[in-house]
Parts: C-alpha cells; sequence; structure tokens
C-alpha cells in the first residue's frame, strides 16, 4: 500500500458505502477526511500517491454538512439572557447536548435585556471551534433591544431602546461591546436606523429584521443599507397585506441590490407557522430559508414554568407561551426536528431540506467556504442520518462527538 506520509503523518479516514450531499444533491461516493478537513481524493491518490489509514462502512447513511443554528436562547434549564454565575458552564451544556440534534455550530441569542446583562453576559460569549466538548460558537445573536413596541413578541417592553439620541453610540452603550456579536435583530422603521445598519455591517455583523412594523419600502432601504436577514418570517411584523406586503415583501422585491441576497429564518415547528405559510414563503425564494429553531431554556425539559430572559413562560406541549398569556414565546423544537417538518410539510426534497439547515445559514454568515458544504477543504462537520432524516452520528472536525447507539454525552 502506497504510503501517504510524505505530505502529513495525520491518518486518513474513508467514509464507505455511504450517499454525500455535494453540489445540491446526494451522491453515491466516499467521503475522505484527514486533519479535520474533507479532502478531494484525487489530488490524494495522483499527487501525494496515498490511501485510507482507516475505512468507516456507513451502511447507505446519508451524509449531510452539520447543521448551524443562528438564533437559538438556551436549552436544559440555561436561558442565554440571564447573567448566572454558571453561564459559562450553562453554554457548555448547551453546546454539548445539541449535537445529538445534528447542530456542529450555534450563535447563541440574547433577547431583549436591560444593558447590565449584555455587559455581563458578552463577554462570557467566546468563538470557538466545535469539538467532543460541544458545538462551535460563531458569535452571539442580539434580538433586540432595538425593536418595535407593536411587535415585541415576548420581549419585555420596560427594556426597549430607540437610536434617536445618539443612534450607533447608543447601540453600543447598550451592549458594551461587539467582539462576538455576529447578528444583531433590529427594527428597520426606527429613526436613524440606517446608520446604525451602515455601522454594523462595516463591522462583519449580520443585521436581521424583525420584531417590526416596517413597510414594505423602509425594509428595501434597510437591506440597501446592507441588512441580509430576516427574523423568524411572519411571527412579530406585520402581516402580509396585498397593497403593502410588509417585511415579507422583501422574498419577492426587485429592489433588493444586485449580487444580494436576503435570507430569512423560520420556525419550522408545526406551531410558530402553519405549513401553507412555510410552503408560500418557500416556493417564493427557496434559497434565503434558513431554519431556525428559537428554543428557549424549556427545550429538553418537561413542561411547565421556565424563563425566557426577564420573562415567564409557560411551556405546555410544544407551545411555549409568556406566563397567563397566549403570547408564543420561543420553541422547545430541535433542529433535526425542524428539518423534518419543514420537508413533510413542502414536500421539498430531502436535499433541500438539509440545505436549509446548513448551506444557507453558512451562507448568509459569509462562512460557506468551509461550513455548511461538502466540498474539499471545508471543515470536517457532518452528520450522518437515515433515510427518516433522523440523526445517527454527529462529526465534528473528522471526529465523532456523538453517536445514536452510544452512552448520551
Amino acid at each position: 500500500m502506497p504510503s501517504n506520509k510524505s505530505v502529513s503523518d495525520a491518518p486518513i479516514v474513508q467514509f464507505t458505502n455511504c450517499r454525500i450531499l455535494r453540489e445540491h444533491r446526494l451522491q453515491r461516493e466516499d467521503l475522505w477526511v484527514r486533519e479535520g478537513k474533507i479532502l478531494n481524493p484525487e489530488k490524494l491518490f495522483f499527487d501525494e500517491k496515498g490511501s485510507a489509514d482507516v475505512q468507516l462502512d456507513c451502511k447507505d447513511s446519508i451524509i449531510a454538512p452539520g447543521f448551524i443554528d443562528v438564533q437559538i436562547n438556551g436549552g436544559f434549564g440555561v436561558d442565554f439572557s440571564l447573567a448566572t454565575d454558571g453561564f459559562k458552564s450553562g453554554i457548555d451544556l448547551v453546546s454539548r447536548k445539541i449535537l445529538s440534534h445534528g447542530v456542529t455550530s450555534f450563535c447563541p441569542t440574547l433577547v431583549t435585556s436591560p444593558p447590565s446583562v449584555y455587559h455581563q453576559v458578552l463577554p462570557q460569549i467566546s468563538i470557538r471551534n466545535g469539538g467532543t466538548h460541544g458545538a462551535g460558537i460563531l458569535g452571539a445573536h442580539l434580538e433586540g433591544p432595538f425593536i418595535s413596541k407593536e411587535k415585541k413578541g415576548a420581549h419585555p417592553e420596560h427594556c426597549l431602546r430607540t437610536f434617536e439620541a445618539g443612534a450607533f453610540q447608543d447601540l453600543l452603550a447598550t451592549y458594551g461591546s461587539l467582539d462576538c456579536v455576529r447578528i444583531v435583530t433590529l427594527a428597520p422603521e426606527m429613526k436613524r436606523s440606517g446608520e446604525v445598519i451602515r455601522e454594523l455591517t462595516k463591522r462583519g455583523i449580520c443585521v436581521s429584521l424583525g420584531h417590526s412594523v416596517a413597510n414594505l419600502s423602509q425594509a428595501e432601504e434597510a437591506v440597501q443599507h446592507g441588512a441580509t436577514f430576516i427574523t423568524h418570517l411572519f411571527n412579530a411584523m406585520l402581516p402580509f397585506h396585498h397593497r403593502d406586503p410588509g417585511i415579507v415583501g422583501l422574498l419577492t422585491s426587485d429592489k433588493i441590490p444586485a449580487g444580494r441576497r436576503v435570507f430569512y429564518g423560520m420556525i419550522s415547528d408545526g406551531i410558530h407557522t402553519n405549513p401553507a405559510a412555510l410552503r408560500i414563503a418557500h416556493r417564493a425564494h427557496p434559497r434565503g430559508l434558513v431554519l431556525v429553531t428559537d428554543a428557549i431554556a424549556g427545550m429538553g425539559l418537561a413542561p411547565g414554568r421556565h424563563t425566557l430572559g426577564q420573562q415567564v413562560v409557560e411551556i405546555d406541549g410544544l407551545n411555549t407561551y409568556i406566563a397567563g398569556t397566549k403570547t408564543l414565546s420561543g420553541s422547545v423544537a430541535t433542529m433535526d426536528t425542524c428539518v423534518r417538518h419543514f420537508q413533510e410539510a413542502t414536500g421539498c426534497s430531502v436535499e433541500t431540506a438539509l440545505e436549509a439547515a446548513s448551506l444557507h445559514p453558512a451562507q448568509l454568515l459569509g462562512i460557506e467556504h468551509k461550513k455548511g458544504t461538502l466540498n474539499y477543504d471545508s471543515d470536517a462537520d457532518f452528520l450522518m442520518l437515515n433515510d427518516g432524516l433522523y440523526v445517527q452520528t454527529t462529526y465534528i472536525a473528522g471526529e465523532e462527538v456523538w453517536r445514536q447507539d452510544a452512552f448520551s454525552m
């Protein structure tokens, strides 16, 4: 057997008997991994004269990129919007537990909170790679407090803020630091939001439109300033109206700058969005759909009372409400459940459902060269799934980090 040691001492693992999601379709070929990256076998054979050190039979599994959740508020009793002494161990727990849902990277999300919470919590969130310790952290998603009072949803009204006094300086003072921030959700109809969107975009932070009463022209203007995402489409925004479709109209707007794509998050849990609305959005703009869980601390726990930032919420089956109301407040859905529900509700292909939770969020964040894909030289973060899209094994950097039949980690 020819040796591959001339190029690298690292072992080469060959995954055989599988269907790989690559170039938008499932392809029956092997997956080669070395040093945490997807390897091009042709280069290996012809340039290095190398071969596999280990072969793994995947037993006809689907191999897909790891899921990326860009909106998750917590889970398993941990609330990312609470400044507790055990915040770091809490975020570690969630990152470890969501491996079983196929999530290999995520954006811990904070709902509208007082400035003191941002000042205490954000310095404790560090961007890091995933591994046996848990899913990778891509940076925080700050949902609020610069949102509309009319569409606050589960966000506490007394913590809402505006940009009117100092615009971007107000935002900086509220958050304290933007070092670990990846996404900011704001309402684009607010005065001076345009300059804030431009400043955030300049810093490489993704701006999302949500919790808003914006009309379509205000939403289009925000996109022209640099906004690229819509937070949980249909939820906490003006309903679609044929004379002014509001933020929803961005899905088919002809005012989007050339070369720009608007993405939109959808909570595909069977509760937040009727399957017909899910189908309408998907058919109108399939390449922009990003599945998010919007999961709260109660995900993975029994029904009852839990928290979402400053609010008390009640879980009743799969419904989560602000205690004493019928206002929806996040979800308890897992990402793999959302993928299966999306595929079932829309009748889309397996490939499309998997890419909505992997490729599209990676494209939104501009990391599709290394995440959300199984192209050569990308990170070897991937899942083995059965035909029912149930996760069997989760890999990060080519290393098995969770397996269905192993003890829960």
